[in-house]
């Protein structure tokens, strides 16, 4: 058996350089530190290429542009950095966190307009995807509703991805003691929102249901991804502003999200579910579209 010990330290990209992971330092006067103020993208790499590069580069400048920055790096720059990392660690399959924070500046709340972003490429091994991956959980996922709400769009917009993840940590903190994976928060209203961090689907009488994004909703890459291919193979979907019964009451249930991408749950509270047809369906397709793409 091959000792941990001995695999090579990886390598991250800071600032315009690739680093030991030892050696990898941002300051503690960075905003992304102080404050939380900054945006980032958790990418999954399929046989050395990025999965859906441009959803999450939009979705980034979109973000940095909510928070009233620039990401400091054009996309194909940033996205010529990722592969460099990736060759530096020799990674093909992997997991891929890119950040782009307000950068160093005086400790005031108060951001000043002139900005170095601070940019980090930070990477992992993960198992291969497609048809012939292997999922990166070990069983369905068990999931708990808690009491902890969903932060209104209104008052921080929920598809701005910031570093600043209370919400989802208070939400997981609440699992605490349980045998859960993930937190279900529901809205000021009471509504179905998301998971911590992940996005929610239920299938009824053969309709797949998820919250709408007119809600505090992250608009997940694979989550519009799973909603292209259920078009594709037929199956109804819907949008909305679910109460929590729906939830309960379904005949399938799954969440997606970039690492875990289409994970079914067999359990929500004391509500258990079998692995449906539907859930396999999508499954399967979409792991054909990644096998397809990029291997």
């Amino acid at each position: 058996m091959t000792d941990p010990s001995d695999a090579p330290e990886r390598v991250y990209y800071v600032n315009g350089a690739l680093v030991p992971a030892s050696e990898a330092r941002v300051s503690v006067d960075d905003r992304g530190f102080r404050y939380g103020d900054g945006a980032f993208e958790t990418l999954r790499a399929y046989g050395g290429s990025i999965f859906e590069w441009d959803a999450h580069a939009d979705r980034l400048e979109a973000t940095c542009e909510t928070l009233g920055f620039e990401p400091g790096l054009t996309r194909e720059a940033l996205r010529a950095r990722i592969d460099e990392t990736l060759s530096a660690n020799d990674l093909a399959d992997a997991y891929v966190r890119l950040s782009v924070t307000r950068g160093v500046q005086p400790g005031t709340l108060s951001p000043d307009p002139d900005v170095e972003p601070t940019v980090v490429i930070w990477t992992k091994p993960l198992a291969r995807g497609g048809t012939r991956g292997r999922r990166v959980w070990d069983e369905p996922a068990t999931v708990r509703t808690v009491e902890t709400r969903r932060i209104p769009d209104d008052a921080i917009p929920a598809a701005a991805k910031t570093h600043n993840y209370l919400n989802g940590i208070l939400a997981r903190t609440e699992l605490r003691g349980t045998d859960a994976d993930e937190a279900i928060l529901l809205d000021h209203e009471g509504r179905l929102a998301e998971g911590a961090t992940s996005n929610l689907f239920v299938v009824d009488d053969g309709v797949l249901h998820t919250p709408s994004t007119e809600g505090p909703v992250l608009p997940g890459i694979t989550r519009r991804v799973v909603l292209e291919l259920a078009d594709r193979r037929g199956i109804p979907t819907a949008q909305g502003r679910y109460e929590p019964t729906v939830l309960t009451d379904a005949d399938e249930v799954f969440l997606t999200n970039t690492t875990w991408e289409v994970r079914p749950v067999v359990q929500v509270d004391d509500a258990r579910f079998d692995v449906g047809p539907v859930t396999r369906t999508l499954q399967r397709s979409f792991d054909e579209r990644v096998e397809r793409e990029h291997y």
